[in-house]
């Protein structure tokens, strides 16, 4: 089993280019199958969630393989409709190539998807809004039976604005007849590059990262090349870590405006923050201040991804915050690690009180999820003494070899065997 051993309390400086995002990459990758040709995705991280997805499209039939940052897919040799339940229960992002596959073949076969353990995450509304589609589903034993005639557009109204069920209806609706209408969609920037991806490719797709998005349906896609965003959840844990360490670091290549429900927040601490067109510039401070309360919202709310982290930091900031989660009922498991370390939180349901402490101290701590797993990391940058932290699986999710990233920066940071 992999860890990390982190010596803490080293501020962190220099300047890091922030690498593609997961939540975008994921979807973009299913949607490569409804093009069925030859597509080149570039700043595509190296995480295992994006060797999952190749594996799931190998299983397909696709020709999926790594050259440098770029993924290349080719899925014109597709010649299966199935994904085996080992494939599903890797991550939860799996099942977003439900409405992909029924956009190519007008069958699809899987079982119900895996992925962190922060409590119910159903999938209902990816299969109403399939079904409203015009596709027959069965669910029997764990598994998901899908078959259409045609899939033809319709309005649908999403009663929460689901990134992965609104991603599911580009998808399925971008090849079906007529047009498509989705009210109450989720507006992440995720969704934004995925409809860059999907009109590059011939879709005809609009309103993305409004609440109405429009999908005409097309008869056929094309192969296209496409660089994928920076991930905003890694550019807003980097930060927390420079900010927990009094440390002057400038992320390159982000977009600035993904992350303005972050970085204001952390500017509260009294860090210095520095916002050009493409960048941010952190420098620290050696007395941070609590935050105004955190409440977990959609886009572009505070992203429920960079609660954990934010936390971390607040547990070293003097005074008192308090964090609201609205978006998943099990987003606290990090708790009880942050506290071996000293810092004090009382978790009430979904509010969290964090009393800043004037220092953590170094311990052996255990990654419960992935964004738990980087707020541990924070932590320890900004602890004194050693931290162990452990099963690494999580981390490697989402973060690409965040080691060598906290490295280049100064962190006194290494993996190992245990």
């Amino acid at each position: 089993m992999s860890a990390f051993i982190i010596r803490g309390v080293r501020p962190l400086s220099g300047s890091v280019k922030v690498h593609g995002a997961k939540n975008s990459v994921l979807p973009i990758l299913a949607a490569t199958i409804v093009c069925g040709g030859q597509s080149v995705i570039h700043n595509c991280p190296e995480l295992s969630d994006v060797d999952s997805s190749m594996r799931i499209l190998r299983h397909l039939g696709c020709i999926a393989y790594r050259d440098g940052e770029a993924v290349v897919i080719d899925s014109s040799t597709m010649n299966r409709v199935d994904i085996p339940d080992c494939l599903m229960r890797e991550m939860r992002s799996s099942v977003v190539f439900l409405g992909a596959i029924l956009a190519r073949s007008g069958r699809a076969d899987m079982s119900f998807p895996g992925g962190c353990e922060l409590g119910p995450r159903p999938i209902d509304l990816h299969l109403s809004a399939l079904r409203e589609l015009g596709t027959r589903i069965t669910e029997e034993g764990g598994n998901i039976n899908c078959e259409t005639g045609g899939l033809v557009g319709r309005e649908i109204n999403l009663s929460f604005p689901s990134v992965g069920a609104t991603e599911n209806i580009i998808l399925a609706a971008s090849t079906a007849q007529g047009v498509t209408k989705i009210t109450n969609a989720a507006r992440e920037p995720e969704i934004e590059d995925l409809q860059v991806f999907m009109t590059a490719c011939g879709a005809k797709v609009s309103g993305a990262g409004t609440s109405t998005v429009v999908i005409e349906g097309v008869k056929k896609l094309r192969s296209v090349e496409h660089h994928i965003i920076a991930d905003r959840i890694v550019a807003a844990t980097l930060l927390t870590a420079a900010a927990i360490t009094g440390g002057d670091v400038t992320l390159e290549r982000v977009v600035p405006q993904h992350l303005s429900a972050v970085s204001g927040l952390i500017a509260e601490t009294g860090c210095e923050l520095d916002v050009k067109e493409s960048s941010i510039r952190l420098i620290g401070t050696k007395e941070l201040h609590a935050m105004r309360p955190i409440r977990t919202m959609p886009y572009p709310g505070f992203p429920t991804d960079a609660q954990a982290p934010v936390m971390a930091l607040a547990s070293r900031a003097e005074g008192t915050t308090v964090f609201v989660e609205n978006i998943f009922e099990s987003r606290f498991r990090h708790v009880g690690e942050l506290c071996r370390m000293g810092a004090d939180i009382k978790v009430e349901g979904r509010v969290a009180v964090v009393c800043g402490v004037p220092r953590l101290y170094g311990a052996r701590v255990t990654s419960t999820d992935l964004r738990g797993g980087a707020a541990l990391v924070v932590a320890a940058l900004g602890a004194e003494g050693e931290s162990v932290v452990s099963e690494l699986k999580h981390i490697d999710r989402g973060y690409q070899r965040l080691e060598e990233i906290l490295s280049n920066l100064g962190a006194d940071i290494k993996r190992v065997e245990i």
